[in-house]
């Protein structure tokens, strides 16, 4: 399940967004939108993932940990999965862009991960996406952004369903998913529900933070399917295993099937890592899920940072406390805002294989540059994430860090550069945002960040 997280914590929040507290700076009016037609929405092109570079040991355990527990902490008594080849298909208002990405992600699927999968011809399908407004699918399930269903096909008969036909911990064998999607929401959001839900109707079901490498995880870093999540499914369907086998069973396989899978993973240097104790899940939830007040998130956040700093974490799940602990400080206190961020960005720095993480930090660090009247350092931390958030497909986080590097150009009188990479990253925002209103929303906070007097922009 792809959770929702509160705005001020999604990759879109800048410390003058919609989490922060009225301030005595006027807004300025000189980056109206409508002076700016908006350009056709970007998409990427083919999609390129690094492999796995994680020892097969590491990956072992997370492979049992995710296919053998719930999110919710429960155990799943044996491994399921779909038999044969397994057809997809797409109900409800189904929004423009979903054709697209689904296309590129069931390809993605059959490349890499080795799965038949296809998209329906006819109406019987294994998996069904079905899209309706996400306020008919919150009133029943409040913390979903999207979410998957066994034993069923339709929103309707997921209403109907009994708890035991919805309990995957009841099954043996996957024959019917159903998957649910919003159609009122970002085209990202959508594809990103898309990979998520997919990747779990398939294999996996659970999530992990101490991943650093995949959309198994609720920190919704990675928002496409990785190298890892492409290995774990590889091996999900892989011939030594079977419906029904126990988690003894698998974890005796899976030394060989690694070592056939993945060859380069042999002989790596790893450490399995430090389990995270349900308190530290339960005061991840507090913070981001829905219905808490403001306050107490920030509580919750700090017990967090207060559990991995006492196991001595520095690996994601320390950087990702930081970072949230900065985000939800944002509009109440600045300056513990800005130094939260920074040690988020020390930590991912300092670890190999998190320049993604880094790049969510560093937009941040980037606007705090841009209103401190520092266009040049706020240039210097984009430029240094934008290459691998393209490669991420993260096109609502790129977006965001093209405008503050135009309104850092600006700043130094480049305006031609700053008009360029301006509608450059308006293209991104109309695929990483939810609707064109939002876009011209996005451009007038990145620009009241700027320190410069209302000018209007030719």
């Amino acid at each position: 399940m792809r959770v929702v997280l509160p705005g001020c914590f999604l990759v879109l929040a800048l410390f003058l967004g919609a989490c922060a507290a009225p301030t005595a700076r006027p807004v300025t009016t000189r980056a109206v939108a409508s002076d700016i037609p908006l350009p056709p929405m970007r998409r990427f092109g083919t999609t390129v993932v690094a492999p796995p570079a994680r020892s097969n040991a590491e990956m072992m355990q997370d492979f049992l940990d995710l296919a053998f527990q719930l999110e919710s902490g429960r155990s799943l008594p044996v491994l399921t999965r779909f038999e044969g080849p397994i057809n997809v298909r797409m109900t409800g208002p189904v929004p423009p862009s979903a054709q697209a990405d689904l296309t590129r992600v069931l390809g993605r699927l059959r490349a890499e991960a080795g799965i038949p999968i296809r998209q329906a011809k006819g109406e019987a399908a294994e998996i069904t996406i079905e899209f309706l407004p996400r306020r008919t699918m919150q009133r029943l399930v409040p913390r979903a952004a999207c979410f998957v269903a066994p034993r069923v096909s339709s929103w309707t008969e997921y209403r109907r369903a009994g708890r035991n036909a919805l309990d995957w911990t009841t099954l043996t064998v996957r024959r019917q998913s159903a998957i649910f999607i919003p159609n009122d929401t970002a085209p990202q959001e959508i594809r990103d529900c898309l990979h998520e839900e997919l990747a779990q109707a398939l294999g996996p079901l659970n999530d992990l933070y101490r991943l650093p490498d995949s959309v198994f995880n609720d920190d919704n870093v990675h928002t496409i399917l990785t190298g890892f999540d492409m290995l774990m499914l590889r091996v999900y369907y892989a011939p030594e295993l079977a419906n029904g086998m126990s988690r003894s069973e698998v974890a005796a396989r899976l030394p060989r099937i690694f070592a056939r899978l993945n060859p380069r993973g042999e002989g790596r240097p790893g450490r399995i890592a430090d389990p995270a104790p349900p308190a530290f899940g339960r005061a991840i939830e507090t913070a981001l899920g829905p219905g808490t007040s403001p306050g107490r998130r920030r509580g919750a956040i700090r017990e967090a940072l207060a559990i991995a700093q006492s196991r001595s974490w520095t690996d994601a799940r320390a950087g990702f406390v930081w970072l949230a602990l900065g985000r939800l400080s944002l509009g109440h206190d600045a300056e513990e805002a800005r130094d939260a961020f920074l040690q988020a960005s020390t930590i991912y720095h300092n670890n190999p294989g998190l320049a993604l993480q880094a790049a969510h930090a560093d937009m941040q660090l980037a606007a705090f540059a841009l209103s401190n009247g520092q266009p040049d350092v706020a240039i210097g931390l984009v430029d240094r994430s934008t290459r691998v958030v393209a490669a991420a497909e993260n096109a609502a986080l790129l977006a965001n860090l093209l405008m503050v590097k135009a309104e850092a150009l600006d700043l130094l009188g480049r305006h031609t550069e700053a008009r360029i990479v301006r509608l450059d990253s308006l293209g991104w925002a109309r695929y990483g945002f939810a609707s064109d209103a939002e876009v011209e929303e996005r451009l007038l906070n990145v620009a009241s960040l700027s320190p410069a007097q209302p000018r209007r922009r030719q």
